[in-house]
């Protein structure tokens, strides 16, 4: 009597307790044929590569596969974040979850080519990440059969432990209090004492910035874009994917792009993770300053809000949605002109930018200078009328005010001129010196 073959699985591998329990659990439990896969965006070594394709193994996996996904990261995910100055709730530069689509993308690939009969991840279902691997794969691979246990039947990370050590599998040491997640942009902790708002991490839990305290970093770097990607550090050329890598270290040696970020899960519900993000952090400081100077004013108002909508469709898993190429071809419009370099200073463990400098610097084409000389081009008059012109809407609403219903403007008008002298005095100490 012959016996069906079993179901070939191909399950995202990240090494984690979730993905060794499935890898297991598929294998030993349902009696599937499990290929482990591993998309590399960063954030390991051949050290850590090695590892896991020999847990793998262990785990009971037929085979182990790793693609290096780094450089198409870079191109199609990282370098627009890069353009759009992209920070979840102006802090968090997105680190691995700017992953979550591509990686399923080509998880979806690797199947359809190799005629895989099913795709499983690892997420739970109470974090973001099952959402962005599910809408990738529902437009990538809407056909294909997925599977997700660890959503789907609820299995805590305690039930995973124990199964794991009642049939043999001893992983206890490569698991820990927290979830960790790295790559390329950054490393993200959560769980733990992170589950409330007023946690902390202690000192040994992070992860890429634990010798600053040594002072052992770098004092600063100098970064060279070119059209808006990073091509040098300190002069030396670099393709962007060594030149993110380098600068977390020596930026994360600093003990730069350390951070908490307390934001809306796609789900709704509020989150709170701890980050290392030095590249990310410093690049993006850098970009934005430069843009600074080669940029309009209405130019860089337009791109906060495109670059603020393409970081909020990412962080929901819509790296397929059309609106993100309109975006993105939004942002290489803008960045033809953001060539030059830029000096940060790593100061207390953050980054300052201390000087900026491009071919196209309209600081550097203007005759004026700010504070002592006006244009020559200028009219002193002009300036008056166009100061009236901005002034007249609230002019006019102070004159509708004094039309109100009896007693309402004499209530208001000390209230009023309270507001104005005010008003006056936060504008005068915030002119820049």
């Amino acid at each position: 009597m012959s016996h069906a073959a079993p179901k070939k699985v191909l399950l995202a591998y990240s090494g984690g307790l979730d993905t060794s329990y499935l890898t297991a659990w598929l294998t030993h439990a349902m009696g599937y044929s499990v290929t482990t896969l591993t998309v590399d965006c960063g954030g390991m070594d051949d050290v850590e590569r090695q590892r896991l394709a020999e847990q793998s193994e262990l785990l009971g996996a037929v085979e182990h596969r790793t693609v290096d996904a780094r450089e198409e990261l870079f191109a199609r995910v990282l370098r627009w974040l890069i353009a759009g100055n992209v920070r979840r709730g102006e802090t968090y530069p997105l680190c691995v979850g700017a992953e979550r689509g591509l990686q399923a993308e080509i998880l979806a690939g690797v199947a359809a080519l190799e005629g895989f009969d099913v795709v499983a991840h690892g997420c739970t279902g109470a974090g973001n990440d099952q959402v962005r691997f599910e809408s990738a794969l529902a437009v990538v691979a809407e056909d294909v059969e997925v599977l997700a246990p660890i959503r789907d039947q609820g299995i805590s990370r305690e039930e995973e432990r124990e199964w794991l050590n009642a049939h043999g599998f001893d992983i206890a040491s490569n698991d820990c209090e927290y979830s960790i997640n790295a790559g390329m942009w950054g490393v993200t902790i959560g769980g733990g004492n992170l589950l409330v708002e007023h946690g902390s991490l202690p000192a040994e839990a992070w992860r890429w910035t634990r010798t600053a305290s040594t002072g052992s970093g770098p004092e600063g770097v100098r970064i060279t874009f070119d059209g808006g990607i990073p091509t040098a550090i300190d002069g030396q050329a670099m393709e962007p994917v060594e030149l993110v890598e380098t600068l977390n270290l020596m930026a994360g040696s600093a003990g730069i792009g350390r951070g908490y970020h307390l934001g809306d899960t796609v789900l709704g519900s509020k989150g709170r993770i701890a980050y290392e993000a030095p590249a990310a952090t410093v690049l993006l400081d850098a970009h934005r300053e430069l843009e600074k100077l080669v940029l309009t004013e209405d130019q860089r108002f337009l791109k906060d809000h495109v670059g603020d909508t393409y970081g909020r469709k990412l962080h929901q898993g819509q790296l397929h949605e059309p609106m993100m190429r309109d975006a993105e071809a939004f942002f290489a419009s803008t960045q033809a002109r953001v060539t030059g370099e830029v000096d940060v200073l790593f100061q207390g463990m953050a980054p300052l930018v201390q000087a900026v400098s491009s071919p196209y610097s309209m600081m550097a084409a203007s005759d004026a200078q700010y504070g002592e000389r006006p244009s020559k081009k200028s009219d002193p008059s002009g300036a008056l009328w166009l100061a009236r012109t901005l002034a007249e809407p609230a002019r006019l609403a102070k004159r509708a005010g004094s039309n109100g219903p009896v007693g309402s403007s004499a209530s208001a008008e000390p209230a009023l001129k309270q507001d104005a002298s005010l008003a006056s005095k936060l504008l005068l100490d915030e002119v820049p010196a």
